[in-house]
């Protein structure tokens, strides 16, 4: 009998830890170079979502925000959050695949400890939500007069991978348990989309009615949300429902509060 493996020590741990994690990591990036739809699904929606949407509502909705921003500037933050939550359930979504074909279940009881599913998947979806983030922040000079200067948008910018790990944990959290896509999809329509609707990405919690306005300040995302708006638009996203650290940490502390549900749920005996 070999008792080798429980009393194996921290840096043994860790050896088989990191290579697990990069190798997950790396497989993440090649599936989503050959799934060239995905691109479509989680930037070109949101894109054109917010060109439409922006445009068409720009004339007759009223932000609450006060100042020049027009309703086009001001759902620009909101359709960086949905590219965001968009790249998260896809890439989730490869947790059912992935048991399906019998890859995670041959990772799961391999020498790599289980967090190592965790931090590989969720690694993987926010290193892409970030870059799909960036390219379409690259478009934010253009919808706004009120530069708010480069370090700021480059503060903006490093903040979205807590936005994206947050997302991404909560996803895995979701597609962990399921095992039908049908089934995963379902619960986006039921949680995620009214997570992102109720979180000011679509109107300010200034102008929603109380009840809805405190349902707002339960949602974990109005504070990645209210980050990046106040960051990018300044005076023009409204009263924020919080100081602006304050809405950041919340964001934070969401994001390793998902890796550690993530983890909790790996750590069970499979099915």
């Amino acid at each position: 009998m070999n008792l080798a493996h429980p009393s194996s020590p921290a840096p043994a741990q860790s050896a088989r830890l990191w290579p697990a994690v990069r190798a997950i990591w790396a497989r993440e990036m090649v599936r989503f170079a050959r799934q060239r739809s995905r691109v479509v699904g989680a930037l070109v929606t949101p894109l054109l979502f917010w060109v439409l949407l922006g445009l068409g509502a720009d004339r007759a909705f009223d932000t609450g925000a006060g100042g020049d921003v027009g309703y086009l500037a001001y759902f620009f933050p909101g359709a960086l959050v949905m590219i965001l939550l968009f790249t998260a359930i896809f890439s989730t979504i490869s947790v059912i695949e992935d048991r399906r074909e019998g890859f995670l279940q041959g990772v799961l009881v391999s020498p790599a400890p289980r967090v190592a599913v965790v931090l590989g998947k969720v690694l993987g979806g926010s290193t892409i939500a970030t870059v799909q983030g960036l390219v379409f922040l690259a478009l934010f000079p253009l919808v706004t007069d009120a530069w708010p200067g480069l370090g700021t948008v480059l503060l903006a910018a490093v903040f979205l991978p807590v936005i994206a790990v947050g997302l991404t944990g909560l996803g895995l959290v979701l597609a962990w348990p399921m095992d039908s896509t049908a089934g995963y999809h379902a619960m986006m329509n039921i949680l995620l989309m009214p997570m992102w609707f109720l979180s000011g990405s679509v109107f300010p919690a200034a102008t929603a009615p109380g009840w809805m306005r405190a349902v707002m300040m339960l949602n974990p995302l109005t504070y990645g949300h209210q980050t990046l708006a106040g960051l990018l638009l300044g005076d023009g996203a409204g009263d924020p429902l919080l100081p602006l650290p304050v809405c950041a940490a919340i964001a934070l502390g969401f994001a390793l509060l998902m890796i550690a549900w993530a983890t909790r749920l790996a750590n069970r005996p499979m099915r």
